[in-house]
């Protein structure tokens, strides 16, 4: 039941490998765009936070479809990515990660936002009037009076990059070694005969993975309550 092929351990070796580096990009852009959300008032505020969080509304194959029209070789980004780097997202586990990252940045701003709405003002204010220069305030108090919320974030943006399957499959397809993920691998042992012991058995990682995740990121959500 647990002897896992090597197509088994590559889709898992991937998942985790693409879900990690998708957040590792991913997260200080999060970071940036929570704070402005949270922090700044402006025109257009409400534009940026509905496009930020159309991924959550649309099918994800509409972001696998627009990604491919943009990224691809030939698309209207991707063309020149092409022709001046010799660098391509399409078909490629480096698209995935970009999937990955458009796919989870909503749930990691909202959830930093909300870490950061939680702070204070006034803290700002009084550590703005001893001094310290906006930078600083951010960097030694936004920051670490924020963490658990960003560590949560993270957790959540994790959890739903190894889970992403239809932008994921519309830009870079089900190349196995490649861009088969776990739910591309799963998709793949379901439409073939004999295969739903290996299906199963990657259904029971994806379960198991993503209750660590969800279960890590409500601890942190806790302490960070009982912090405040």
């Amino acid at each position: 039941m647990f002897d896992f092929s090597p197509q088994e351990l590559n889709a898992i070796v991937l998942s985790l490998k693409i879900a990690s580096i998708a957040i590792l990009f991913a997260l200080p852009f999060a970071i940036a765009f929570a704070w402005l959300l949270a922090r700044k008032d402006f025109w257009g505020k409400h534009l940026l936070n509905g496009i930020i969080h159309l991924p959550l509304v649309l099918p994800p194959v509409v972001i696998g479809y627009l990604l491919l029209v943009l990224m691809a070789k030939k698309g209207a980004i991707g063309q020149y990515l092409w022709e001046w780097f010799n660098f391509s997202f399409s078909f490629s586990w480096r698209g995935a990660v970009l999937a990955s990252m458009i796919m989870a940045f909503p749930l990691m701003v909202r959830s930093i936002r909300l870490a950061f709405e939680a702070i204070d003002p006034k803290l700002e204010q009084a550590a703005r009037t001893l001094g310290a220069s906006p930078i600083k305030v951010f960097f030694t108090l936004n920051l670490p009076l924020s963490l658990s919320g960003i560590i949560a974030g993270a957790v959540l943006g994790f959890a739903r990059s190894l889970g992403e399957f239809g932008a994921t499959i519309t830009f870079v397809s089900n190349i196995p070694s490649e861009t088969q993920t776990i739910p591309a691998a799963l998709y793949t042992f379901i439409e073939t005969p004999d295969g739903e012991f290996a299906a199963a058995r990657l259904c029971l990682v994806a379960i198991v993975i993503s209750l660590v995740a969800l279960f890590c990121s409500e601890w942190l959500a806790q302490r960070q309550q009982r912090y405040k």
